[in-house]
């Protein structure tokens, strides 16, 4: 064998590993349907990789189940935006420490010609006005971070259980209850940048927005390795620690669609 051909062999073999260790630093990201719905993981993921050689895969879920999935270890970490939940599940020592990273805010979405007249800023009143309406609503029914704030809201009504006849659970991701709706002329809490990247909105547009209960905070969390010592905190914290960064935070910043801003950073670190 000529020591040329045995160089390139050697080489041929030095690449492919290095490919493939590579391609070993990878993670899964449990997270939300709004975060990857909205396309911002489609424009933040390939940034981080770029900067760190991480690849993650995303199983994008309502909040509830993707903190589930933090739970029984399925997941490295966490993206989620139900800060009551998330302070749990660090309180259970699930998840090492909470870090916020962006906000959006809800709004309410229904048909233009809004039959239950809830057009406004009050969250509040415009759901009474829906359950007195008896009006077509559909309901998340998921237990993500859409459908816990919407119970919140619910709650503050003067009738809490009382949602009208009108009041459907889909058990549905963002963007299925938004189709549901336009289909059905029905209202249905979104939030923002789900709703400014949906393409199917026929008679629908915001009617509810401007509330201060509406905002909506992200937070991301690293799995516990001491409840489950087979989950790649080291990668999970690389992701955590890039997206409160200044460049995580720019890159939030900048996702936009058609002009708009879809999620505002305000990590503290």
């Amino acid at each position: 064998m000529s020591s040329r051909f045995s160089r390139r062999v050697w080489l041929s073999l030095v690449l492919s590993t290095s490919a493939w260790a590579v391609h070993a630093q990878s993670m899964v990201m449990a997270s939300t349907t709004s975060t990857e719905q909205s396309g911002l993981f489609a424009h933040m993921l390939p940034a981080f990789t770029k900067a760190t050689g991480v690849e993650v895969k995303v199983v994008a879920l309502g909040t509830g189940q993707a903190i589930d999935m933090g739970r029984r270890g399925d997941a490295d970490v966490l993206f989620v935006h139900d800060q009551v939940a998330e302070e749990k599940v660090v309180a259970e020592g699930f998840a090492v420490k909470r870090f916020p990273v962006m906000y959006n805010d809800f709004v309410l979405i229904g048909p233009a010609s809004d039959p239950a007249k809830t057009k406004g800023k009050d969250i509040v009143q415009a759901l009474s006005k829906l359950s007195a309406a008896n009006a077509n609503f559909i309901s998340r029914g998921d237990k993500s971070g859409t459908h816990a704030a919407e119970l919140r809201f619910w709650k503050l009504t003067p009738a809490p259980d009382a949602k009208g006849s009108g009041y459907k659970e889909c058990g549905c991701g963002m963007g299925p209850a938004l189709n549901m709706a336009s289909s059905t002329g029905g209202y249905v809490m979104a939030d923002r940048a789900t709703w400014l990247s949906f393409k199917n909105r026929g008679d629908l547009q915001i009617l509810v927005e401007g509330d201060n209960r509406l905002f909506n905070q992200y937070g991301v969390m690293v799995v516990n390795p001491a409840k489950h010592p087979h989950v790649k905190a080291a990668l999970a914290q690389k992701f955590v620690d890039w997206v409160i960064s200044n460049e995580g935070q720019a890159n939030v910043a900048a996702y936009k669609i058609e002009g708009q801003q879809l999620f505002f950073p305000n990590a503290s670190k």
